[in-house]
């Protein structure tokens, strides 16, 4: 990916998942916003997951393409693409086009669960909830 300037960043990796790098920006606990930049890697879709909260999402840099649980292509959301998702029971996967993709998640509406992150059964294997969040911005804080 490009550089943009985006030095300052601090990008942070969840264990076992090295094909995306995230940077909490913000968890806004009394409005229930959580704000998230992701650097998806090219063309490696991350595991399965399912959106449990409203997202607003901004495509800063990239191709951002999300896949259907199957593998086929969805929806390929180019530099500039600005959607607001809601909850979704259906999963999916996504990953950056070539050179990858950074973009703004912007979560809302819940402190509960905001993703489900399934195994490749669709076995539910982990939730990402506010406290969660809340976690990996104190931790990237430090």
């Amino acid at each position: 990916m490009k550089n943009l300037g985006l030095g300052h960043i601090q990008w942070n990796q969840l264990p076992g998942f090295d094909n995306f790098d995230y940077c909490v920006l913000s968890v806004d606990r009394p409005n229930k916003l959580v704000d998230v930049l992701f650097h998806f890697h090219e063309n490696d879709p991350i595991v399965l997951h399912r959106h449990c909260a409203v997202n607003h999402t901004f495509v800063i840099s990239g191709e951002h393409r999300l896949f259907h649980a199957n593998g086929d292509l969805k929806e390929v959301r180019p530099t500039g693409s600005y959607t607001i998702s809601q909850p979704d029971t259906t999963p999916h996967r996504e990953c950056g086009g070539e050179g990858g993709t950074l973009v703004l998640f912007s979560i809302r509406g819940t402190e509960g669960v905001m993703y489900e992150i399934l195994d490749d059964q669709e076995n539910l294997i982990a939730v990402l909830d506010m406290d969660t969040f809340a976690a990996l911005h104190a931790a990237n804080a430090l």
